[in-house]
């Protein structure tokens, strides 16, 4: 048992579950560090799943402390996007290790762009949650679940941008639905990556208890968080991960 690289992920995991919580992008940390210790692309990509898993269970958990409840819809976006994660973690079970280092580095700079450059997603609309919508949403999340099967890194933005614009969401109830749907599509990541014997436990797990905490003390006082040094903080960091990534 490595104690340092085992304190290393509580703190990055802690880290990841404020991000993930508040956002998205925790994985940008996560997945590299995971790389970085010596676990082979698809077993860091596997291993990572473990503390979003429970990230968003422990996030749930804060929000209904607060009051927020889960609604039909949203365990209907969970299912669709279980569905789509069956097939991007199929996808990503056997690619080659210097792919995968090469695609999420280019996923890390597209969103570090993004949170850099992007407008801030909000709406102050009416909700559409008439059938049309819905069926949209569906589709939308079936598809945005084959590429969180694939690699988690930057999946929260795609959720919230499709409840943004498909639902008009509010940015409050766009949070609580994208921590109910992700821990559900996880579950499929989960099962695939585990019947072929791709995760590190110990590692996991330790990135696990890390989250789950983050992702807790996060959902019960979002409100009072200002995330914007957060933010630098992953860009930066991402950034210099990405360049090692693609380079090193």
């Amino acid at each position: 048992m490595d104690l340092l690289n085992i304190l290393i992920l509580f703190v990055i995991g802690l880290l990841a579950g404020v991000i993930n919580t508040l956002a998205g992008g925790g994985s940008l940390l996560t997945l590299p560090v995971l790389i970085f210790m010596g676990l082979p692309p698809n077993v860091a990509n596997a291993t990572n799943r473990i503390g979003i898993f429970f990230n968003g269970i422990f996030a749930i958990k804060g929000f209904q402390s607060k009051g927020s409840k889960i609604d039909k819809y949203s365990i209907w976006l969970g299912i669709a996007a279980f569905c789509g994660a069956i097939i991007g973690s199929l996808i990503a079970v056997d690619i080659k290790g210097e792919t995968f280092n090469r695609i999420l580095a280019s996923v890390i700079i597209l969103v570090v762009a993004y949170m850099l450059f992007g407008t801030k997603i909000s709406s102050n609309e009416a909700e559409r949650v008439d059938p049309k919508a819905k069926v949209f949403g569906v589709i939308a999340f079936f598809i945005i679940g084959i590429y969180g099967g694939f690699l988690q890194a930057g999946v929260g933005y795609l959720i919230m941008a499709a409840l943004t614009f498909i639902n008009r969401f509010s940015l409050l109830k766009t949070n609580v639905t994208k921590v109910i749907v992700v821990p559900i599509y996880t579950l499929a990541s989960l099962g695939v990556f585990i019947y072929n014997d791709l995760i590190d436990w110990e590692l996991g797990i330790a990135l696990a208890v890390g989250s789950a905490l983050g992702g807790w003390l996060t959902s019960r006082w979002s409100t009072r968080v200002n995330d914007q040094w957060i933010r630098y903080f992953v860009m930066l960091t991402a950034f210099a991960f990405a360049i090692k990534l693609f380079f090193f």
